[in-house]
């Protein structure tokens, strides 16, 4: 999936991670930040969302947009650790949805 491949203008991204316990697909629909080639998610719960421990379990997602049954493309994973990005995202997420206090995930195809 490409930057054009997704509708115009979508209010969230729809990722679906592995459950580390289950093995189930667990998806979940949340606000995103598009930033060079990857798309960002700035999760409230840090470390405790569900969605970040299974990440952290297996980096390997699907990811679409367009609604919970829209089609879904591989790809992976990670939690943004450099202090740069973080701020930029920080900077993005302030601008777009007055919010930013949170874990920033990147979601890269």
């Amino acid at each position: 999936m490409t930057m054009t491949d997704k509708p115009a203008n979508p209010d969230f991204i729809y990722i679906t991670t592995i459950g580390r316990k289950t093995g189930n697909p667990h998806t979940v629909e949340i606000w995103f930040m598009e930033h060079e080639s990857a798309y960002y998610v700035c999760s409230g719960q840090r470390e405790n969302a569900d969605f970040v421990k299974n990440i952290l379990n297996n980096p390997a997602v699907t990811f679409g947009f367009g609604g919970w049954t829209a089609s879904h493309v591989p790809g992976m994973g990670r939690v943004v650790s450099e202090p740069e990005l973080t701020q930029i995202l920080t900077q993005k997420y302030d601008q777009k949805y007055n919010w930013s206090d949170g874990l920033f995930v990147e979601i890269k195809p």
